[in-house]
């Protein structure tokens, strides 16, 4: 069996569409006679459910922004009453209160559908051994993965993230062949094997599915020289689902389960709609949620959607890596930097680890960068000069490509602190 669903996966775009504005308009209904916050927000632009008729109406439909989320903590955006939801989980590492998302029975039923959907197109199967490292818990990530490998019914390994050296022996004794985890945790894993002497390699692992955190192409393929796996992207946000939002297949293209959540890219400015294949802020709408689905939410991920024909027969219209947030963007001397094309560059040079952090400080009335690295022990082995060399030559990258100066410093060894979920890479002093 090469797809999950088929039906879905594989769905021309005429079809898709069809069944894409059937789910618009229930939705749109549903919201508008059960949550307040929608009702006034159409009424406010003069909207009625009956003016809502296909997908292309989307654009009439009012935005929903993180701040609406917290602004009607807890359960204000919730459709249906306490007494109908099956679970709720919760965003972590946010200020202030948390951003929550409640589930009915049907809604668990659908992302479980989507989890496998991801697991299956990145080689999962029955017959698995798969070690999930998510945290489990209110965050999305542990649970979503566990639901989706149930899903396929494969042996689940639920470690959790944390006690790395016993990740690792648990990697040995129990023959994991699928690990689920953060690609920073997934290096920090591969990282502490290596200092215990153990080569994964040679382990039975053969497939990573990382994701909850933005990751370069880069960084993937480190992953997979380390571990001697194939490392593949669960790409999702807790106010959609979780995990299962998108995936990548075996051609390593991110296909968006777009029979139920619908994107769009967007002009961060000005809010209008650009081309398809240029590049743009990420909005979702959850068309098949029955207990929070959100209209329009604007996730502040800069990417880019392209619909073309995917050698692994999926149909599912695809995302390119996200680039940055366009919060998280940072503006040093007039030009905009993302977290990930510093990171690109450190592994580009070929003399750093993936671990990096980003420090960014006023000098004077300026904003300013300065990034701090941990070098290859080989690095540290040359001594003094080879530090300063590897200093200089991430120094000059940067220079050259993204077009601005800025600090290098190589830390010395295992002083960046390693993740055992979300990485933080920006230290704001300002």
């Amino acid at each position: 069996m090469q797809y999950w669903n088929e039906q879905y996966e594989t769905m021309n775009l005429e079809e898709m569409r069809k069944f894409q504005s059937g789910k618009l308009v229930e939705t749109v209904k549903w919201l508008y006679e059960r949550v307040g916050f929608y009702k006034k927000a159409m009424d406010e632009k003069g909207l009625k459910p009956g003016d809502i008729t296909s997908i292309d109406d989307i654009a009439k439909l009012p935005f929903t922004v993180k701040n609406d989320l917290r602004d009607n903590y807890p359960f204000d955006l919730c459709a249906v009453p306490m007494e109908e939801l099956d679970r709720v989980h919760a965003s972590s590492g946010t200020t202030g209160k948390p951003i929550t998302g409640p589930y009915t029975l049907d809604d668990m039923k659908q992302w479980s559908q989507c989890m496998a959907r991801t697991l299956w197109a990145q080689g999962v199967r029955p017959n698995d051994i798969a070690q999930n490292a998510y945290g489990m818990g209110l965050f999305t990530g542990g649970l979503g993965f566990l639901h989706g490998a149930m899903e396929i019914g494969c042996c689940i390994v639920p470690s959790g993230s944390g006690m790395t050296d016993r990740q690792v022996m648990l990697l040995q004794d129990f023959g994991a062949t699928a690990l689920f985890s953060t690609p920073s945790y997934a290096l920090t894993i591969a990282e502490r094997a290596e200092s215990m002497g153990v080569d994964i390699r040679k382990l039975p692992l053969r497939i990573a599915s990382c994701g909850a955190e933005p990751w370069t192409v880069e960084m993937r393929k480190d992953i997979e020289a380390r571990m001697g796996i194939r490392a593949h992207e669960a790409y999702g946000l807790t106010e959609m689902m979780g995990p299962g939002v998108s995936f990548s297949c075996e051609e390593g293209r991110l296909h968006v389960n777009e029979d139920h959540i619908f994107p769009e890219i967007l002009d961060p400015e000005t809010l209008e709609p650009v081309p398809l294949g240029t590049q743009g802020e990420l909005f979702f709408t959850a068309i098949q949620r029955r207990a929070m689905p959100l209209l329009r939410y604007r996730t502040r991920d800069i990417t880019t959607l392209v619909r073309k024909k995917c050698d692994c027969g999926r149909t599912l219209v695809t995302m390119e890596k996200i680039l940055g947030r366009s919060d998280d963007m940072l503006i040093i001397s007039g030009v905009n930097v993302f977290p990930s094309q510093i990171e690109s560059l450190i592994l580009d040079v070929g003399l750093m680890e993936p671990l990096y952090q980003l420090r960014v400080f006023k000098k004077g009335y300026l904003d300013s960068l300065k990034v701090e690295v941990e070098a290859k022990r080989e690095v540290y082995d040359g001594g003094p000069e080879a530090i300063a060399n590897a200093e200089k030559a991430l120094k000059a990258k940067i220079q050259s490509t993204i077009g601005i100066g800025v600090g290098v410093e190589v830390l010395p060894l295992g002083s960046i602190a390693r993740s055992e979920g979300k990485a933080k890479r920006v230290i704001d002093e300002r």
